[in-house]
Order: C-alpha cells, then sequence, then structure tokens
C-alpha cells in the first residue's frame, strides 16, 4: 500500500491537472464561439458562388476546357491537402486526418504510393510532423497558418497546389479536413480539388441558375475570374471548418479529461483515507501492546 506522503503528493498532481484543463475547456469554448461564428458566416458565401460559378458554366460553351477541368487520362502524380491543427490536446482530431490521409492513399492511390508519387501538402504542423515520420514525400511547409487565420494566409498554400495541376506536377489534388458539425462531433471530409468535378446542382441552388444576370465584360473572362477564386475559397473555408472543428475537439476532450480528474481524485482521498485509518489502527496496537507489556512486569 502506497505511503501517506505517496497519496498526498498524487492528490496535489491531479488536483494542478483538474484546474489545467479546466482552464484548457474554458479557453476553447471561447475560440470556440469566434471560429463557429467565421465559418457560418462563410458556408452561405462559398455555397453562393458555387452557384453562381455552376450557372455560369451551364451558358457558357467551351468552359470544360478550363484548365483547372481538365481530367488527365492517367493519374500518375497526386497531391493530398491535408488539414490539421497546430496544438495537440484535441482527442483524436488530427489522428483522424492522418487516418484519413493514410486510407484514401491505401483505397485509392496504392499504385502511385508504391511509385513514390503520392504527395502531401500539410496544413497544421501536427499533419506536418506525422507524415514526416511515416516518410511520406511533403512539399513546402504551409505549417504556420493557423497562427493567424486570414485568406491572405491560406491562400498561398490553395495557389501552389493550382500551379502543381497546371503545370502537370501533379495529375490530381485531393483535399482531406475535419468539417464542424457540432461541438461534440467532427467528420473526416475527402474532397477531389482538381480537376474539379461537375457536381449536380442542389435544389436550394436551382433559384440561382434561372437568373438571368448581364455580364460585364463576358461570361468566359468572367468564369476565368471566379474559378481560380472558388478554388481558393474552397481550401479557405476547409481552413475554417479545421478550425471550429479544433477547439470543439479539446473542448469535449478537456471536459472529459477534467471529469476523470475528478473520479480519480475521489479515488484517491478514498485511499489516503483508508490509509490514513490503517496507520492509526497500527499506532494504537503498538501502543496498547506497549502497555499491556509494561502491565506484564
Amino acid at each position: 500500500m502506497a505511503s501517506l506522503k505517496e497519496v498526498r503528493g498524487r492528490i496535489t498532481s491531479v488536483s494542478s491537472t483538474q484546474q489545467i484543463t479546466k482552464a484548457m475547456k474554458m479557453v476553447s469554448a471561447a475560440k470556440l464561439r469566434r471560429a463557429q461564428d467565421n465559418i457560418l458566416r462563410m458556408r452561405p458565401y462559398a455555397q453562393r458562388l458555387s452557384g453562381i460559378l455552376a450557372n455560369l458554366s451551364s451558358q457558357t460553351e467551351g468552359s470544360e476546357n478550363n484548365i483547372y477541368s481538365a481530367k488527365r487520362e492517367v493519374v500518375n502524380n497526386v497531391l493530398i491537402i491535408a488539414v490539421t491543427s497546430d496544438r495537440g490536446l484535441a482527442g483524436a482530431f488530427n489522428a483522424n486526418i492522418v487516418k484519413g490521409v493514410v486510407a484514401l492513399i491505401d483505397s485509392k492511390y496504392r499504385s502511385q504510393a508504391v511509385a513514390g508519387n503520392v504527395t502531401v501538402l500539410a496544413i497544421g504542423k501536427k499533419g506536418l510532423d506525422a507524415f514526416k515520420k511515416k516518410g511520406v514525400p511533403l512539399i513546402e511547409d504551409y505549417s504556420n497558418v493557423f497562427a493567424n487565420i486570414s485568406f491572405d494566409n491560406v491562400r498561398p498554400a490553395a495557389e501552389r497546389a493550382m500551379a502543381g495541376f497546371v503545370a502537370r506536377e501533379f495529375d490530381q489534388v485531393d483535399l482531406v479536413y475535419n468539417e464542424f458539425k457540432n461541438v461534440a462531433t467532427q467528420i473526416v471530409r475527402q474532397e477531389q480539388f482538381l480537376p474539379i468535378e461537375e457536381k449536380p446542382v442542389e435544389v436550394t441552388d436551382k433559384a440561382a441558375l434561372l437568373v438571368d444576370y448581364t455580364f460585364e465584360p463576358s461570361k468566359e473572362q468572367i468564369i476565368e475570374e471566379l474559378i481560380p477564386k472558388s478554388l481558393k475559397i474552397q481550401v479557405y473555408k476547409a481552413v475554417l471548418e479545421s478550425n471550429a472543428a479544433e477547439h470543439g475537439a479539446r473542448m469535449t476532450a478537456m471536459d472529459k479529461a477534467t471529469e476523470n480528474a475528478g473520479e480519480l481524485l475521489k479515488q484517491l482521498k478514498l485511499t489516503y483515507n483508508r490509509t490514513r485509518q490503517a496507520a492509526i489502527t497500527k499506532e494504537i496496537l503498538e501502543i496498547v501492546g506497549g502497555a499491556e507489556a509494561l502491565a506484564a512486569k
């Protein structure tokens, strides 16, 4: 049985840890509110931009010849944009992205991976470190995005992927990130980033397709401007989704850690009381035994 000093030390240590997890939960809750507001404002804009782009593409002949829509007959080189976080202590948040990328490679790009033609663009330090350990080829370091999240800071990562696709450095680009659903739920999304897929327009977007726009200067030129912007917005939206999901995951993890620390404290205090009672009983028995020995003399 542990000594009273050891049990007191463990109680002090667990109490300190509980205070830290409580503080981290409160910090994550405050950050989550801002991050959630950002992504909720971003989603309608991104959806509306996609609707307008679908409208223009459906009315413009030859839009399939856009450089970002060109499908390669053979996909030899693949780039995967993996969005993680800079910090841990968020449960399985980052591990799920790493597992998602590995699963994507095993199921879709096994032959390319064997040939060493699968590259990862990691947004977030945790993903960068994880893929370095796995020996996965990496390109430029964009792990500092979360230090100051803004469109201007995210844009270079999107532009790097777009430039690599146009230059035929990569034949396909996929995007893997955590989508924010609620505080307790994050969904790992795997999306084809390039070439652009033709997606059926949702019912909520059909109204946008029926609008008769007046174009200036021309539909074709507007599409050339909108498509690159839409692609950059897609990556920016993924980063905002991941940021909100990260704070939700960390808040949940710290809440659970605080509860576990509380349960552990109860057990330690019970052990402490039992150990103390055992020590007192032992001392009483020693005193009684000594008194009886003196009386016998």
